[in-house]
This record gives structure tokens, C-alpha cells and sequence, in this order.
């Protein structure tokens, strides 16, 4: 009776916020997913201790932050419908997915897929990870430490302060520093930018820790690379964390640079 209970709260909550107060400008993407309910910041913050909070992030975003006591099943895994099935059958309560913000479709997608598998009872909170950190610091773990200060996070302008555009961030990566490519294997598929001089290493603080301390000790910049310029800003926290001053990444990563060399020779 009291999961019962619980889930037509979150029912009429998810309709009454669907009718008054829901902003397309501010949540692009549940027009998109009509059938996933949503659960808003402050709700989910006053059930957090009723519900089954599910991080579908990929493992490296949730070590770097994440909501305290949440689980991480990233939505990209194989097995990501046993392992909620599995945690269906041992709990019947509600089972709340998130990802980074307003504009990630993870969450939605997540209920998507449960929903198609007859998994009951799953919501979606759309706010992400950043607007519960800010107003909810207690509930929150950066690099494994909670509470966290809220000016921990890591704001746009700073991000893009560590931000070059390829053009940019090669003519910088020929001067004094070590170049990092933290695409996944798969992602490379023998396609370099830097060839012999770059350093192919996964995105894992504790392999990442020896060219941290490198630069340091040579005073040398570290440039760092991915597929799409993404996975650099959860590095970013660690850099941070780890006092480095001299780093950059590329803007929109590998990918911006191929485009960029294939409308060159069109």
C-alpha cells in the first residue's frame, strides 16, 4: 500500500507539473518522451530516501559526481535491463534515473527502455546531476568526498577558458608539453592527430596521475584530447583537484579536427 501510495504521488505530481508549470524552454526534451513521468529537484530531494536512485552516466562522470547514495548502471551497458530487473524483483520502490542536465536524454531514455522491458514504476529526473549538486551539496559526492562546496563546480567560462580550437591547440601542443589522447580504442581506429608524439591513455585518474605529476615537475603543458570534446570536462574536476594549471583540451575533440582537415581538401 505504501509503494502504491507513493507512485500516485509521483503521478500527480508528474501531471500537475505537466499542466502548470512545465517549460519547454527549460526541459527540450520531454515533449520528445511524452510517456516518461518526471520527478522535479525538490521532490526527488524529499523521497530520496524512499526511492532507488540510478546514475545511467558512464562510470568515470559518476566517480567524478554524483548523487550520495546513488547507484551506477551506465544505460550503455549490455546487461542494463537484467541488472534493473534484478533490482525490481528484491524492491518494489520507485526507481528514479538521472543524468547531467536538462538537455541530456540519458534519464528519458533510460525509463524508455525499462518501460518496453514491463519494468513498473520508473520516473525520470530530468534536472541532472549539476542543479541537485548546487542546491543539495550535503547530498552530493565529488572525487569520492561529500558534502561538497558548491564552488567546486566547474562553470562554463572556466571550462572554455581550457578550451582551443584545433588550429589553436596544436600550434600550443608543439611548445614544451605532453599531448594525451583519451579516446577509447575504439574511438581511434589508428587515426592520430599527432602521430609519434602524442600518449594513447584511458581515461583513468590513477594512469592519468604520472603525466599530471610530469608536467608539474617540467613545467610543461598538458594537452589533452578526446572524441568530441566531451569527456574532458569531467577530467577537468580531477586536474583541478590535483592543483594543475597548464592543461587544454581540444574543442569538439578529435572529431572537429578531421572535420575540419576533410572540408580542407573537399
Amino acid at each position: 500500500m505504501k509503494n502504491i501510495t507513493l507512485t500516485i504521488l509521483f503521478l500527480i505530481s508528474h501531471l500537475f507539473a505537466s499542466s502548470v508549470f512545465a517549460n519547454e524552454e527549460e526541459f527540450p526534451n520531454r515533449d520528445l518522451y511524452p510517456e516518461v513521468p518526471y520527478i522535479s529537484l525538490d521532490e526527488l530531494y524529499r523521497q530520496r530516501n524512499k526511492v532507488i536512485i540510478i546514475d545511467v552516466r558512464s562510470g568515470y562522470e559518476y566517480r567524478t559526481l554524483h548523487i550520495k547514495g546513488a547507484r551506477n548502471i551506465p544505460l550503455s551497458s549490455k546487461d542494463f535491463i537484467d541488472l534493473i530487473q534484478t533490482i525490481r524483483a528484491k524492491n518494489n520502490n520507485p526507481i528514479i534515473f538521472y543524468c547531467n542536465g536538462k538537455t541530456c536524454r540519458k534519464s528519458y531514455k533510460a525509463v524508455r527502455k525499462a518501460l518496453r522491458a514491463n519494468i513498473p514504476n520508473v520516473i525520470a529526473y530530468d534536472a541532472g546531476i549539476f542543479d541537485w549538486a548546487r542546491k543539495y551539496p550535503a547530498e552530493s559526492e565529488l572525487l569520492g568526498k561529500s558534502p561538497i562546496q558548491p564552488g567546486q563546480l566547474i562553470s562554463s567560462d572556466k571550462f572554455k577558458q581550457h578550451m582551443l580550437e584545433a588550429d589553436d591547440f596544436i600550434a600550443m601542443a608543439s611548445k614544451r608539453s605532453i599531448i594525451l589522447d583519451i579516446r577509447d580504442p575504439t574511438q581511434r581506429e589508428g587515426l592520430f592527430i599527432f602521430n609519434s608524439t602524442e600518449i594513447p591513455v584511458p581515461l583513468d585518474n590513477e594512469k592519468l596521475q604520472q603525466y599530471i605529476d610530469l608536467a608539474k615537475k617540467e613545467n610543461r603543458n598538458l594537452m589533452i584530447y578526446d572524441a568530441v570534446g566531451k569527456q574532458v570536462r569531467w577530467l577537468q574536476y580531477y586536474l583541478e583537484d590535483q592543483n594543475l594549471k597548464t592543461y587544454y583540451f581540444m574543442k569538439g575533440g578529435a572529431k572537429s579536427f578531421f572535420d575540419e582537415l576533410v572540408n580542407e581538401y573537399r
